[in-house]
């Protein structure tokens, strides 16, 4: 018989990047009395791996409850970022409703509409919860409009359109049902989560039916599975099957040997959990997102969406350059393969594939953002390989056209700014849908653009906004391949002859462009040392010594004045490489370098192409 659990709500916060859906759970967890009095917290405290806390953004989606009164209420935390999706997608399927966060001044952005699609489409009820009311700039009353119109455009139905709206400060910790009032704490929050989310509905007595949304990873344990009980209870040591909805030939009987809920930031082993509980299961090594665990009596896998497929890749190469093996403590093939395909253990929007060759591996994910967090988190794990510059994966339909991914890219900038960015990303083959003002002397651009022009646009777009401009893109399906395009203007300076550089052949070699290395650096031959101003590729010799004479003193390099080198992030070098040029990454250093080192070869190659 179907129960409603009614001590119970499962709710999911989701909004677009830097709305402030952390900043508002970490409040949640506060005034719910999670924390003592006197207890240290970091801000942001569900952002709990070191890039998340850099970078200020979410990565992983992440599981917290919190008891207020007497309902637990279980809170799923999901990135706002398009390369992470995937985790969105999957971890709906877990909750009730969900807490739409919106910024008071930015208001309905590209990848709001994308987490309201998805919510929309499982007929979750929502909350909308207007954060930053207390910006000088904000503007709730618009973005009320703003939302509502999104509903709309959405195909919301009337239910859903009587959605109720939070005002709230996430960073002051208050909220309010009425912006005339002076909102004091989250309380109203608190209590339209409990009014409004239906409790979670479920036969308690029937068989167990358990889908796995999100899968973890711990060295200790292995893979532990995170689902919502949706039928029937769960008990350590019960046997149960495991099945899946896109895979009608699994079904594999496995013993739980571990359960956990989760009561703030900690996972709780319990003998036994409910229908309607998030549970934590770890011991079953084949366990996987979409997975169902069910009675053996009965097994019945529950329906589960596909993660979007990606539509970038990039080669992870063993390093190959002169300076290989110097740096990193993971450096063979057997180390990166084995690391990539660990990364599937919990990225669900990953591939990897092996290629002809053992020394490199294909690994294709949602967007540039996607591979380079792994990149960095592989870096800082003490791992050295090289990778290619992105590329995007193509399709073809039913008559062999070539299709290739498209995105949708909304563009905030100041109006002296918007001729060069039209300028830009129309000579990427981008399309101008839409041009409106918006507050604040800004204008806002919609373009249709292949990704692969997306690909090394968002350094370029911050220098020729200053640092003004927003770009949010969205993936927008396949569209027949709208033709070639060059990614680089400017070729690359490249070492002649491996060595030391020093002051004096960077000296000459600073006239032909700028520099990434500065005096005392290592290089080698067909290493990329700067770029030039024109279009094609110079050789320069920056380890070359002033010949000394009798009238030339080796003192008088002292007055060469050297320009400082630009100093280039992960990101900046993963745009800046070419196709013939791969990133060199290592524990301490980042070096772009050529393919093919050998000068003569490249040459030949160069002509053969």
């Amino acid at each position: 018989m179907i129960k409603e659990r009614s001590d119970v709500r499962n709710i999911a916060i989701i909004a677009h990047v830097d709305h402030g859906k952390t900043t508002l759970v970490d409040e949640l967890l506060k005034q719910s009395g999670t924390f003592r009095e006197n207890q240290e917290v970091a801000e942001r405290v569900m952002d709990s791996n070191d890039i998340e806390r850099e970078r200020g953004i979410t990565i992983l989606s992440k599981n917290t409850a919190i008891h207020y009164k007497d309902t637990l209420i279980n809170i799923i935390d999901t990135p706002g970022h398009a390369d992470f999706g995937g985790e969105v997608e999957r971890v709906l399927k877990m909750v009730n409703g969900v807490v739409l966060v919106v910024d008071a001044f930015e208001g309905a952005m590209p990848q709001t509409k994308f987490v309201l699609k998805k919510a929309l489409e499982l007929n979750l009820p929502v909350i909308v919860c207007i954060n930053k009311i207390d910006r000088p700039e904000a503007r709730p009353r618009e973005v009320i409009d703003e939302v509502l119109e999104l509903f709309i455009d959405l195909d919301a139905s009337e239910e859903q359109l009587d959605c109720p709206f939070v005002f709230a400060s996430a960073k002051s910790g208050v909220a309010t049902l009425d912006m005339e009032e002076k909102p004091v704490n989250m309380i109203p929050l608190f209590e339209t989560i409990l009014s409004y989310i239906p409790a979670p509905k479920g036969d308690p007595d029937a068989d167990t039916q358990v889908l796995i949304s999100t899968i973890d990873y711990n060295e200790y344990v292995g893979r532990i599975g995170v689902g919502k009980i949706d039928n029937g209870s769960l008990a350590v040591n019960q046997e149960v099957v495991i099945v899946n909805a896109h895979d009608e030939t699994k079904n594999k009987k496995v013993k739980i040997s571990n359960l956990f809920i989760f009561d703030g930031l900690n996972r709780v082993a319990v003998e036994k959990a409910s229908m309607g509980d998030i549970v934590a299961i770890s011991g079953i090594t084949d366990i996987h997102i979409g997975d169902t665990l069910c009675s053996p009596e009965n097994p019945v896998a529950i329906p589960f969406q596909k993660i979007s497929e990606p539509t970038i890749s990039m080669q992870f190469n063993v390093n190959d350059s002169p300076l290989a093996g110097l740096e990193g403590k993971y450096v063979t093939s057997r180390h990166l393969r084995d690391r990539l395909y660990r990364e599937l253990n919990t990225d669900v929007s990953l591939r990897v594939e092996d290629t002809e060759t053992t020394e490199s591996f294909k690994v294709s994910g949602r967007g540039e953002l996607h591979l380079s967090v792994l990149i960095e988190n592989m870096r800082r794990e003490g791992y050295e390989f090289s990778v290619s510059k992105a590329e995007v994966l193509y399709k073809t339909d039913e008559n062999g056209k070539k299709l290739e991914p498209m995105e949708l890219a909304y563009v905030d900038v100041p109006e002296e700014y918007t001729g060069a960015v039209i300028e830009k990303l129309s000579a990427r083959k981008g399309e101008l849908k839409n041009m409106s003002p918006t507050n604040g002397g800004y204008t806002r651009l919609e373009f249709s653009i292949p990704s692969r022009g997306l690909i090394g646009y968002r350094g370029e777009f911050m220098t020729d906004t200053r640092g003004n401009g927003i770009i949010n893109t969205i993936f927008d399906g396949y569209a027949p391949y709208k033709g070639d395009m060059f990614y680089r203007k400017q070729g690359s300076l490249i070492a002649f002859e491996a060595g030391e550089a020093i002051t004096y052949g960077l000296f000459n070699a600073q006239g032909r462009g700028t520099l990434f290395i500065g005096p005392g650096e290592k290089v080698y031959a067909g290493m990329v040392i700067g770029q030039t101003g024109k279009a094609e590729d110079i050789e320069v010799n920056v380890c070359k010594k002033k010949q000394l004479t009798n009238t030339r003193a080796s003192g008088s390099d002292d007055a060469l004045k050297l320009s400082p080198p630009k100093e280039m992030s992960l990101e900046q070098c993963l745009e800046f490489i070419d196709t013939d040029e791969l990133l060199e990454i290592t524990p301490t250093k980042l070096r772009i370098r050529k393919k093919i080192l050998d000068s003569t070869m490249r040459k030949r190659s160069m002509i053969k192409k």
